[in-house]
This record gives C-alpha cells, structure tokens and sequence, in this order.
C-alpha cells in the first residue's frame, strides 16, 4: 500500500507542478483551478474538504492492520489514499486542486482523482466478492 500511495502522490504533484508553469488552456490538457469537490460540487469549501480529507486519511492508515495482505485490495487502498492525498496537498497548499485532464463531455479531472475512482472501483469489487 505505501509504495503505491507514494508514486500516486508524486505522480500528481509533478503534474500539477508542470501544469501550473504551463497553464495550458485548450485541447485534452487544460488547467483549470477547482475549490470544490468533483462535479464542481461544493465550490469554495476548500477547507472543509481539506478537514474531510484529512480525516479519510487518518481513518485508512488507522484501518491499515484490517486491509487483507493480498496484492489486490493493498494496491486499491493506496491508490484511494494516494488520491486522497495528493488533492488535499493543493488544499493546504494552493487553496484548490489543480484539475487538467479535460475529456469535454466529463468534468476536468487529475491523476488524484483518477486514484480514487480507480482504488474505490476495485474496492468495491473485491469487498463484493468477499
């Protein structure tokens, strides 16, 4: 789980480090400075979703000892808690989360974001099998 969650959180940070020296602002890859939650709910909550991240954090490395040793489902929590961290790092730091992979018909998006929805997916799938 921690190698995963580190390579995410690094993953995401050199890209929206790249990005906000670039700004691009059309095509694919399009900056975009997003204080809410995904869908662009919750605009300008950015401190009570850094408080909510922070508390998931806290609560899947306290869960850690109860996640199964099979590769599978450590590898879907670190990339929810490598998600999760990596958005609340702009939280603290920027004040938003840098979003910039624009598909047009989806709501801009990052590789934290990604993470999530990726580790949340294949959670959901393991723990329903079980």
């Amino acid at each position: 789980m921690g190698v995963t969650t580190v390579i995410i959180i690094l993953l995401d940070q050199l890209t929206k480090y790249i990005l906000e020296l670039e700004k691009p602002s059309s095509g694919i890859i399009s900056y975009t400075q997003n204080t809410g939650a995904g869908f662009g709910i919750l605009p300008g909550q950015t401190i009570i979703l850094g408080v909510i991240s922070t508390v998931v954090a806290i609560l899947i490395i306290a869960y850690y000892p109860k996640i199964p040793s099979e590769r599978f489902p450590l590898w879907c929590w670190g990339m929810f808690l490598g998600g999760v961290i990596g958005n609340l790092i702009d939280r603290l730091v920027r004040g938003y989360v840098v979003d910039f992979i624009n598909i047009g018909f989806w709501p801009a998006f990052n590789i934290a974001d990604s993470a999530i929805t990726i580790g949340a997916m294949g959670l959901l799938i393991y723990y329903w099998k079980k």
